[in-house]
């Protein structure tokens, strides 16, 4: 397997603050239906359906969210099991959050805040903080420490899913921007997102950098993996 191809001065397009308002709307759509056909929706919904249940009340932190299309999934099966949900939204992407606030007008329960991940929230104010297609855009060292983040945010449960590093990984993904979401943005960013991914082993081995004990840790359908976190029966 080739080394992960990673460069800090070369943020994907999506990361840059001159990112154009057009190319990043078409790139988030794209990215939710990636999202929704390609294993993230139901990676999310297979701890939902753990974690969360009938009558439970929970405030959740969604980290690095996007246009938060994963808390509206979390409120829509929230409200399928009648349980109630406050979710916080973290982007540091003003005008991605402009699209999540928008996508987000009929789901009171999430609120859209403009934040640094490595550096957000108070120490255990979420009973459940995802962290979902991240992990890859930071570097080995703020990986650690967005892991490190993720834990202390928690009082009970933590999921950090990404991309698996690897040849389906890298063939998916050529084959998918090429003939299905070809916009520039999702075609680069899919692209150097892909090279930039970590390995399973990789990923197990950050946590345990970050402090993480008795986590669970999986791979998934389409190259994607993740690595959890349950407080309460550890």
């Amino acid at each position: 397997m080739r080394a992960r191809q990673f460069e800090a001065t070369e943020p994907e397009l999506m990361d840059r603050a001159d990112a154009a308002p057009a190319e990043l709307e078409a790139a988030l759509q794209s990215l939710r239906g990636l999202n929704r056909y390609f294993g993230s929706y139901s990676l999310v919904e297979h701890f939902l359906q753990r974690w969360i249940t009938a009558g439970d009340r929970l405030r959740v932190a969604d980290l690095a969210t996007g246009s938060a299309d994963i808390p509206r999934r979390v409120v829509d099966y929230a409200r399928r099991v009648g349980a109630k949900v406050e979710i916080v939204a973290v982007d540091y992407q003003r005008r991605t959050l402009e699209s999540a606030r928008r996508l987000s007008a009929d789901y009171p329960e999430i609120v859209c805040q403009c934040g640094d991940v490595l550096d957000c929230g108070s120490i255990g104010e979420f009973d459940l903080v995802i962290c979902s297609l991240a992990l890859h855009h930071f570097s080995n060292d703020d990986a650690v420490r967005l892991l490190r983040r993720c834990r202390e945010l928690s009082r009970r449960f933590v999921l950090v899913a990404d991309l698996r590093r690897g040849v389906l990984a890298s063939i998916g993904v050529y084959l998918l921007t090429t003939f299905v979401f070809r916009d520039r943005m999702t075609r680069e960013d899919g692209r150097t997102s892909a090279a930039r991914a970590f390995s399973f082993e990789e990923l197990q081995e950050l946590a345990c950098r970050a402090g993480w004990q008795d986590f669970g840790a999986a791979k998934f359908r389409f190259a994607r993996q993740a690595i959890w976190l349950e407080m309460e029966t550890c």
